[in-house]
């Protein structure tokens, strides 16, 4: 199994240890337009592989897409991150570009590749990454809600006073501060609806939170958060490559789904071998529906920034 992922920052980075350090890929290729700099931060990860206990190969290489034939799986962190202030969707311009010319260029290499975004904004990159390569739907997919999730479980299990391990919740709709849907309603602790043990307040208070979880970290740190983003991403590229059949919230195309077409946005998916194996639709009543719709029109908005990117 071998696994590329293009941009070697911190994002980046940490998906290819997290990877490595499961020990279910044989190769992982890191890739950066930066001369030495996947090739030190390659190195660097393969001088833990004694230490942290895996025997997967991470190699480097600057701007060199034939390194990457044969991947399986290719993960796209690459574009510039996010600064305090910076939406998501001011990224668009310079990411687009990056965005559309690495998809191509890994397909070329990998024509049976199954791409993962992460790329912002990431709904809007995975709605590119289709349309410039013209794919099979189920073979490229946005990490958006996998960590959107985590963070509400976070956020849960916070107000909660609880292990984040009782906790199960999930996120939909756009990957963006107004665009998220947590969905309160379903999430459960051991199975009891957290609305058994939460005020309607706090709960409202807990999507609030998770809404702006990016940004807060963003502000705190100066720049995009690395560790639970590259977490969410070996855990979507696990499951493919282990036939795991696991579900995800992940922007995926939805033809239909939820009433909505030609738009990539969060919904929960099974992702075995094939990539995306089934979205799921779950029963959302009139209020969540309605938020769904109106984080649709958000990201239809941010698609329309594209112009010509998708020519």
């Amino acid at each position: 199994m071998k696994v590329t992922v293009v941009g070697a920052g911190a994002v980046g980075a940490s998906c290819a240890e997290y990877i490595a350090i499961k020990d279910f890929a044989s190769e992982v290729v890191l890739v950066d337009i930066k001369e030495g700099f996947a090739e030190g931060k390659a190195m660097d990860l393969m001088q833990c592989a004694t230490l942290n206990g895996f025997d997967t190969k991470i190699t480097g290489v600057t701007n060199d897409y034939s390194k990457t034939a044969g991947s399986d799986i290719a993960v796209i962190t690459s574009g510039i991150p996010r600064k305090p202030g910076m939406t998501r969707e001011e990224l668009i311009g310079i990411n687009a570009g990056i965005v559309k010319t690495v998809a191509t260029s890994l397909i070329k290499h990998s024509p049976n590749v199954i791409l993962i975004v992460v790329s912002n904004p990431m709904d809007t990159m995975t709605y590119l990454a289709h349309k410039a390569t013209g794919l099979p739907k189920n073979r490229i997919i946005g990490m958006g809600g996998a960590l959107d999730s985590a963070r509400f479980k976070y956020r849960l299990s916070e107000a909660l006073n609880c292990p984040a391990s009782d906790v199960e919740g999930m996120v939909i709709g756009g990957h963006s501060d107004t665009g998220m849907l947590p969905l309160t309603r379903l999430a459960v602790r051991n199975g009891v609806p957290v609305s058994e043990f939460l005020s309607d307040d706090v709960l409202a208070e807990v999507a609030e939170a998770t809404k702006v979880g990016g940004a807060t970290l963003t502000k705190l740190l100066g720049t995009s958060a690395w560790y639970a983003p590259g977490a969410a991403v070996s855990s979507l590229v696990q499951s493919i490559a282990c036939d795991q059949k696991k579900m995800f919230p992940c922007s995926v195309m939805l033809d239909g789904e939820y009433g909505l077409s030609d738009i990539c946005i969060g919904a929960p998916a099974i992702l075995g071998k094939d990539g995306i194996e089934k979205i799921v639709e779950i029963e959302l009543n009139d209020a969540e529906k309605a938020k769904l719709a109106e984080s649709a029109d958000g990201v239809r908005k941010t698609n329309d920034l594209l112009e010509g990117a998708t020519a």
